[in-house]
């Protein structure tokens, strides 16, 4: 009965891992949630609007005030950009609306969209419910740069748009102001508009830096970016996300954003407008443990005898599984639970073209010390030769 453009979509990859870790008891490293909440002072401001009645009933569809004006502050205060609260910013219900509602607003049917491949499987469903076309654009091991020569190469007079990741999940690739001046060349060049998925922007590690696209020359009319507060400050479950660009392109996503979830998150809204305006002091802690278990995971995992692809930023971890004599991703992620006790992710599933990933498997490393050094341990048992 599914509607044939969505037809292999299915139940997805990560609520397939998570019951197989609820049913086994494995360590879910495959899903990308922390394991701890975020900061008590930003959970106390949820309680607390909650009990002010802020937020309890619809909030504005374009989203509280206070979380609008948050959001240009934080666009300010971290990259230097200037946006209107009332005319450029959208909240939406987490990252993936956002996206959605982009690709409604913006495809008509029969539009290509180019995107770095493996990606994020909503990019697949976004695209197809648009009545888009996918172009799939692969970033391969080791490195995972981007092909710019290829990425030319792929614009038809059908590209209608670019559909951008980064920090990059699951390969976490950041991509370098060079790359990212490539890219904006070429949407001047050939009018194309870009979609920019930065949920992981304050997770670069290694004293790299996120640029936005939206602040190079000539992206400004343009480019769609979009954020999220669940990353960033370990409430994922909150569902809080956000759109910024101009006038026109915000107003377009507004126009079909209202009719996916209308409004979303009342009382989180006013919570993650307390976050946002954290001290520096926040960010740098938070990038520096993930970095810190960033660099744990690793270990462990290269100790186990995996291929690892030390990631630049999000919190994933791409390895490969071949020098375990393992030849297919997928399969070993759905029986690692029994084996290890551990869970993972298939990145083969994140590509069109899943020869590319078939030995690359994810682990997601926001999780408590103890909880990655267990995890490394039973995969070292699991496949110490």
């Amino acid at each position: 009965m599914l509607n044939r453009s969505l037809d292999g979509l299915g139940t997805t990859i990560f609520a397939e891992m998570s019951a197989l870790a609820a049913a086994t008891g494995a360590i879910n490293l495959g899903q990308g949630f922390p394991d701890t909440d975020g900061p008590e002072a930003v959970r106390e401001a949820a309680v607390r609007a909650l009990r002010d009645g802020r937020g309890n009933q619809y909030p504005p569809g374009a989203g509280v005030p206070e979380l609008r004006a948050a959001i240009c502050a934080h666009q300010r205060r971290f990259y230097g950009l200037e946006f209107d609260p009332d005319t450029e910013v959208l909240v939406t219900a987490g990252a993936t609306e956002g996206i959605a509602a982009a690709m409604l607003a913006l495809l008509e049917p029969g539009d290509e969209v180019i995107a770095f491949e493996p990606f994020y499987d909503s990019y697949a469903a976004s695209i197809a419910m648009a009545g888009g076309v996918r172009v799939p654009l692969a970033l391969r091991a080791p490195d995972f740069r981007p092909d710019l020569d290829a990425l030319r190469a792929a614009i038809t007079r059908r590209t209608r748009l670019l559909l951008l990741n980064s920090p990059h999940n699951p390969t976490g690739t950041v991509l370098t102001r060079d790359e990212l001046t490539a890219i904006a060349a070429l949407a001047v060049e050939r009018d194309l508009l870009v979609v920019t998925d930065e949920v992981y922007e304050h997770l670069v590690f290694d004293d790299g830096a996120h640029i936005p696209l939206i602040s190079l020359p000539g992206m400004r009319d343009r480019t769609v970016s979009i954020s999220s507060a669940g990353k960033t400050f370990s409430f994922t479950g909150w569902k809080v996300g956000w759109v910024t660009g101009s006038a026109e392109l915000v107003s377009a996503v507004r126009t079909t954003k209202q009719f996916l979830t209308y409004v979303a998150s009342g009382p989180f809204q006013y919570a993650v407008a307390e976050a946002l305006a954290l001290p520096d002091a926040y960010y740098a802690a938070f990038r520096d443990d993930l970095q810190t278990k960033r660099d744990l995971l690793t270990a462990g995992l290269t100790a186990a005898g995996f291929e690892v692809y030390r990631p630049q930023g999000t919190y994933f971890i791409t390895t490969d599984i071949a020098p375990l004599g393992e030849t297919d991703a997928l399969t070993f992620c759905r029986t690692l639970p029994q084996r290890s006790g551990v869970v993972a992710v298939p990145n083969s599933v994140f590509y069109d073209h899943p020869t590319a990933g078939r030995t690359q498997v994810r682990f997601a490393f926001c999780k408590r010390e103890d909880v990655l050094k267990e995890a490394a341990s039973r995969l070292r048992t699991t496949f110490d030769r």
